[in-house]
């Protein structure tokens, strides 16, 4: 581990990230060029005094796993982030594992999504990266631990089940996708360890994921009606579509709503009120 040359890496990558890059408001007090320390550690899932540490060159070796989280904060395209991954100690991920980096032009497209909530997910429904707009609808994701922030996970076993409020069939229909999606993608990476552990803890804590995983089914994310519990709003009905990103085997949803009905309505309120909380 190169603790110097990996510390000045992340500095000047953190100088670089705009706030407005990340679904952060600019503001006009902002003493120091690109993102605070604080907001990195907030959307990595990391502690402000790990970030610290490591930009003065300080601490323990950081796993794979914190790195993976630093280059997606980050925005580094792949050659940067390779760079990282072998400063800290670490071979880049490599064929065979599930990509957790999303392509800087995808998160160029992210950002033009203004209207609409958008999330994007990895093979296994990490949450890789959100717009302002799906925080407002879906809550604030960056307050989920860095290993929970998977929607497969939070589902079974969190305590807000995504604020998903839907009925008993829609229910069943989702959590059945959600254990077809992760047999799916066990069997494009058999050897990836951050889905072998994800899938002992879920078997091991949720009955009902074991009892649909035992079926054997497969699945993929796709095209569906889902109703979202809104603490400020109540339940919305909305079309969430899928859009595949095959380089890199993710997934883009976006919630949208046919213009004039009330989930249209809900949305528009969505962007005045739960967009400026954030």
């Amino acid at each position: 581990m190169n603790r110097a040359e990996l510390a000045e890496v992340l500095r000047t990558a953190r100088a670089r990230v705009r706030p407005r890059d990340v679904g952060l408001p600019s503001g006009t007090r902002r003493q120091v060029p690109g993102l605070r320390r604080e907001e990195v550690a907030m959307l990595a899932g990391l502690s402000v005094d790990y970030v610290v540490r490591l930009e003065q060159g300080r601490g323990p070796r950081p796993s794979s796993q914190v790195i993976a989280a630093l280059t997606r904060t980050l925005r580094l395209d792949d050659d940067d982030r390779d760079l990282v991954f072998r400063l800290a100690g670490h071979e880049p991920p490599q064929a065979g594992r599930i990509a957790g980096v999303i392509r800087p032009s995808v998160l160029r497209l992210l950002d033009r999504m203004a209207d609409l909530p958008v999330l994007v997910l990895s093979a296994k429904g990490d949450v890789l990266a959100w717009n302002p707009l799906g925080a407002a609808l879906q809550g604030d994701m960056s307050a989920w631990p860095r290993g929970r922030r998977n929607l497969i996970w939070q589902r079974f076993l969190g305590s807000s089940r995504c604020q998903v409020a839907a009925g008993p069939d829609e229910d069943d229909a989702a959590a059945r996708a959600s254990v077809g999606t992760l047999r799916a993608a066990q069997a494009r990476y058999p050897a990836d360890p951050d889905l072998i552990q994800m899938i002992k803890e879920l078997r091991r804590g949720s009955p009902r994921f074991d009892e649909l995983w035992r079926e054997g089914r497969s699945s993929s994310w796709r095209t569906a009606t889902k109703s979202i519990g809104h603490p400020g709003l109540g339940t919305i009905t909305l079309d969430c579509d899928t859009l595949l990103l095959p380089d890199g085997d993710q997934t883009v949803l976006v919630y949208s709503a046919e213009p004039g009905t009330p989930e249209a309505v809900a949305l528009d309120t969505l962007r005045m009120t739960g967009s400026r909380h954030l």
